[in-house]
């Protein structure tokens, strides 16, 4: 079954980076991905704390984006210790790993984001998710280490082995790489349209939509579709209401 690869978003210590790959060999878990480490890669106090998990942290790739760590994933859950504006599935750690061990067995590329230390992802980084993942930690503090986090995800996705079901109908589902495409055509050309006014708020809309986008589970045939769907109609825009 194909593993899901755990994504550590701008992470700041080089310890934290060798404690995740740790926790994540500890059940067999190998694909590490870093989107702009703030102290640079390669990290000796990353290979320190990895002990005997070194190897992980030399198959690790360094992307400087969220959209590029993702390209190649149908399938994307974001970490997150509080609540969000941004409206999207919420699981628990358990249930999570559940629907991941699912997808994989029908062959879905599943990605998870691990947020910095100090503040976790940002809204935009969540934007790009299909759902969220949130511990249910004391709320009253509800900071845990990044290593701590890891840990947690890894230990479910190893424990739960035996929830897989039949995958049934096999489903081509549009890669992040190709959600993120369809979000740029549609902020493009909304821009181009006046959408985003007033500028104050330009941001904020484009994260919501993104949000939207990140939340629907597309298919390939879905995105070609609304993208077709947007081009016919530049190219041929309403004339006005019909009788």
């Amino acid at each position: 079954m194909p593993e899901p690869v755990f994504i550590l978003v701008r992470p700041q210590m080089g310890e934290n980076i060798g404690g995740a790959a740790r926790a994540m060999w500890n059940f067999g878990l190998s694909r590490m991905r870093l989107v702009d480490p703030r102290d640079g890669w390669p990290n000796q106090r990353a290979v320190a704390l990895a002990s005997g998990a070194g190897r992980l942290l030399d198959a690790a790739t360094v992307h400087g984006r969220v959209p590029e760590a993702i390209h190649e994933c149908t399938y994307v859950f974001a970490t997150s210790a509080r609540s969000r504006d941004l409206t999207k599935p919420v699981f628990n750690p358990e249930e999570a790993m559940v629907r991941a061990r699912q997808m994989s067995a029908e062959g879905q590329n599943v990605g998870i984001l691990f947020g910095p230390e100090r503040a976790g992802l940002e809204n935009d980084d969540v934007a790009r998710a299909n759902a969220i993942i949130t511990v249910p930690v004391n709320p009253e503090f509800f900071s845990l280490n990044l290593a701590q986090c890891v840990l947690l995800i890894a230990y479910e996705w190893g424990r739960r082995s035996d929830a897989v079901t039949d995958p049934g109908t096999d489903i081509a589902f549009a890669t992040a790489i190709e959600v993120e495409k369809l979000g740029d055509h549609y902020e493009q050309r909304l821009d181009q349209a006046g959408f985003f006014f007033p500028e104050t708020k330009a941001e904020g809309m484009k994260t919501v939509l993104r949000n939207m986008w990140g939340r629907l589970a597309l298919t390939r045939s879905d995105v070609q579709m609304l993208h077709g769907m947007l081009r016919q109609l530049l190219r041929n825009p309403p004339q006005g209401p019909r009788p």
